[in-house]
């Protein structure tokens, strides 16, 4: 018998519609998330209604709507955890509103799990959305509006931007997902010593798996498979976006997507009637942050990341020969190499890498997606008694690091030691940055930005005097040739201080 505070996942939902069929109607993120919510209730095969009035606490994850200072296009709630919970008919005494990052599902799914355990909540509902494609479709169009006005408390914690931006990395074109994993990429080519084209081709092979779960998926957002060839032959509908990515490697972010997840004590469940067959554990956790991009000593390969990985893996006293699914973040390939450099997985394993299908494939709704991958992996899981799912979530610039391991098999909540490990990581050695950079350098890692009406180059590279690490800019002929159209890794390259930032061309 489990102690009867242990916290059990009972019940997942998942909602999508998409632009071009008749179904669709443009939902605010307060709609969509209430659709995910409601099918979450139906899902715990109890009463609906009274599982809503037992809940205690609610917490939504940030969309990008409301991750920004300035207004928004449709409007807003302000209070978007308590929207939900009034459309589901909950009264909860607490709301919370995460921060961005795509770590949060699994991050508010350690962390509610925790409270239970310690007897201080007994009921919670997590929930997120993104309705992106309904900001897109209405960008043109007579403008319907969401906001609203809810009562009651909410606890906020911030944007959660601390950490991915300077000044300095903004000013050097770091703005957007696409250039900064770029920068990570290339770096791993370099680490791994392969050729452009043969990366290119790696990258295709890794993700056309994904594109395969993705067209059988009822609730992904492109569901259309894919080859290897497809997925890196740059087209006028497959463009480059940064170096390396073509369009068909990149998440996928015009989508209208939801999915919620309902976390409660076993003594609940029992109390509010819940079938057993539908409670899943959370066997093995961690959250791990990573020290800013600039500062780490390899940016071709992630280890706190892996140390996240392994210590989920220790908690729940399993390897990864014994986990059955894996659900990794796949914003781009380089989170997904990631994670098979770390722990030796193959990037074809046959158990596959993916439930949902991918960022790209599925949809990446904003800081959302990985709730879907835990819908998934729960359902799953309830299909495969006693097997094991992993859980990968990654926010920020392979910054934050969140893991979960998911089994029917009952077991009492046990803690992580995460917060040692943040400080292991926080403490090791720091790679010095000089700001304004003068002299002969070497590229160390690049990307191009093919989305700026002037291509451009971003460098991060090493100076020659004392091997600090800068940033640059360049729109030098030359140097963009090699950066597009050839291998510019460790090229030698001369930079120059500007007012707002550093320039470089070839040496």
């Amino acid at each position: 018998m489990v102690d009867p505070r242990t916290p059990v996942i009972v019940g997942v939902g998942q909602f999508t519609e998409r632009l071009g069929e008749s179904s669709y109607r443009g939902l605010s993120s307060v709609e969509l998330a209430t659709a995910a919510a409601q099918a979450a209730l139906r899902d715990t095969g109890a009463d609906a209604a009274a599982v809503a009035r037992a809940i205690d606490t609610v917490a939504g994850i940030r969309q990008f709507e409301i991750s920004g200072r300035t207004p928004t296009l449709l409007g807003a709630s302000n209070n978007y955890p308590r929207s939900v919970a009034n459309r589901i008919g909950a009264a909860p005494a607490r709301a919370v509103l995460e921060p961005l990052g795509g770590q949060g599902p699994q991050h508010l799914v350690t962390e509610f799990a925790g409270v239970i355990a310690s007897g201080a909540a007994e009921v919670v509902m997590i929930f997120g959305s993104e309705n992106t494609s309904s900001l897109r479709y209405y960008a043109d169009r007579d403008k319907p509006d969401h906001s609203e006005t809810v009562e009651g408390s909410l606890e906020d914690r911030g944007y959660g931007y601390e950490g991915l931006f300077t000044d300095y990395t903004v000013a050097h074109g770091l703005i957007g997902a696409p250039a900064q994993y770029g920068l990570l990429e290339n770096a791993r080519r370099s680490r791994v010593g392969l050729s452009v084209a043969e990366y290119r081709r790696a990258m295709g092979e890794l993700f056309a798996p994904f594109t395969k779960v993705a067209a059988k998926n009822p609730f992904s957002s492109a569901p259309v498979e894919r080859t290897a060839e497809e997925l890196i032959t740059v087209t006028e509908s497959n463009r480059m976006i940064c170096d390396p990515y073509p369009r068909l490697l990149v998440a996928r972010d015009q989508v209208n997507m939801g999915a919620a997840a309902v976390l409660m004590s076993v003594e609940a469940a029992r109390r509010l009637g819940v079938p057993q067959e539908r409670w899943v554990y959370l066997h093995g956790h961690a959250d791990l942050v990573d020290q800013p991009l600039l500062d780490r000593v390899q940016v071709d390969y992630n280890s706190a990341s892996v140390l996240a990985i392994n210590e989920a893996l220790a908690v729940a006293g399993v390897g990864i020969d014994d986990i059955s699914t894996f659900d990794l973040y796949s914003c781009f390939p380089v989170p997904v190499f990631n994670f098979c450099d770390g722990t030796g997985l193959a990037t074809d394993d046959s158990r596959g890498l993916t439930l949902t299908g991918g960022l790209p494939y599925f949809g990446g709704p904003g800081n959302n997606y990985s709730l879907h991958g835990i819908a998934e992996t729960v359902s799953e899981m309830r299909d495969r008694p006693g097997d094991f799912g992993l859980i990968a979530a990654n926010g920020g610039i392979m910054s934050k690091y969140s893991v979960g391991v998911y089994s029917t098999t009952p077991v009492n909540w046990k803690p992580d030691n995460s917060a040692a490990l943040c400080r292991e990581v926080a403490a090791r050695p720091v790679v010095p940055v000089t700001e304004k950079a003068d002299g002969p350098a070497t590229i160390e890692t690049y990307t191009v930005r093919y989305d700026w009406p002037v291509r451009t180059g971003i460098i991060m590279g090493r100076l020659d005097a004392d091997d600090s690490r800068f940033l640059a800019l360049t729109e030098d002929a030359d140097l963009v040739g090699l950066l597009s159209d050839g291998d510019p890794l460790g090229a030698r390259i001369t930079v120059r201080a500007a007012e707002k930032d550093n320039r470089a061309v070839l040496a």
